[in-house]
């Protein structure tokens, strides 16, 4: 059976990548894109993830407004280093039409609750910013943590330094309480962190591939990777590639076989030095009940090949024209 899955994005250059993959997918049906804020504010990620999945072709998947700051301050601004990244419109300064269509009337954090009611075990939630949406419905609803089947992350690290600061990762760094409390909830967490995504990067060879697609989506998502990848030869010029963080927790929640998973029941530090580390939390430490997973290897060939096909097929296959 085809597995739902919303996407929690704050939608910058990865989250794109994240969206192209499911849609290429046929394992899930992306049933909503629910917007949070981080790489952009939440207005200008439900704009992009509207304008992109017209892009791809797929103008039937719905689009939520989710929180616009973390669960405990008054409100978010965009860091500098994020506008470097992601470009200030979060997907590379590249200029995509105005949406045919609006966001939902409702929210996003209702959608989450109502989608796991309805879809139960068959749903899987992959959150690839802040986990204040996950973390706002479990607080509404604390049933949801034993509906779903699954919530699969991007965000944290375990064995690797922080990208944020030495302890901790962007998405955990935006709000540390958000991500401690949904660990600590009992819902079933796969985390797809630093230590594996760091592993897998995308090059210019690559997005030459949608380039000679010659379609316009294909055109479109190279130039917006592209400025991803140049970024990535400022901020990590070793790496020699730009890391493919969000999409690879789309394909663990499609294949976990293509990570090695240690389980551990975890938790965030929320206070002092080490604020946003993911850790094993220590009054768990000996519960035989593990509710969390953190991948600690990936078989990095078989998820870029992947990646690639399905991407480029989906790209390939878009009829979407942009007026000239």
């Amino acid at each position: 059976m085809t597995k739902k899955m919303i996407l929690d994005l704050d939608t910058g250059v990865d989250d794109a990548l994240a969206i192209a993959l499911a849609l290429g997918s046929p394992e899930v049906e992306l049933i909503g894109i629910t917007g949070t804020y981080g790489n952009v504010l939440v207005e200008q990620g439900v704009r992009n993830a509207l304008a992109l999945t017209e892009l791809f072709g797929h103008p039937e998947v719905k689009v939520y407004k989710g929180l616009s700051h973390a669960l405990k301050r008054d409100g978010f601004e965009v860091e500098e280093i994020s506008a470097f990244i992601h470009g200030k419109n979060g997907i590379g300064e590249v200029e995509l039409p105005e949406p045919t269509r609006t966001i939902e009337d409702q929210n996003a954090v209702d959608f989450i609750i109502e989608s796991a009611h309805k879809y139960g075990k068959d749903l899987v939630l992959v959150p690839t910013g802040p986990q204040t949406n996950i973390a706002a419905a479990i607080q509404k609803d604390p049933s949801i943590v034993d509906l779903v089947d699954a919530e699969v992350l991007m965000g944290g690290a375990l064995t690797q330094p922080g990208n944020v600061t030495p302890c901790s990762e962007a998405n955990i760094h935006q709000d540390p309480y958000a991500a401690n409390y949904v660990f600590r909830s009992g819902m079933p967490t796969t985390m797809v962190g630093l230590d594996v995504t760091l592993q897998t990067l995308l090059t210019y060879k690559d997005t030459q591939r949608w380039r000679a697609t010659g379609t316009d989506a294909g055109q479109k998502l190279a130039d917006i990777t592209d400025y991803y990848i140049k970024a990535y030869e400022t901020t990590a010029p070793k790496l020699g590639g730009c890391g493919l963080h969000d999409p690879l927790a789309v394909g663990v929640a499609i294949d976990p076989t293509l990570v090695n998973m240690l389980d551990i029941n975890m938790m965030v530090d929320v206070d002092g030095p080490s604020n946003g580390r993911t850790i094993g939390d220590p009054d768990r430490l000996n519960d035989p009940h593990k509710t969390s997973k953190v991948c600690v290897g990936v078989d990095v060939d078989r998820f870029l090949k992947m990646f690639m096909d399905r991407i480029t097929n989906l790209v390939a296959n878009s009829t979407y024209t942009l007026v000239h």
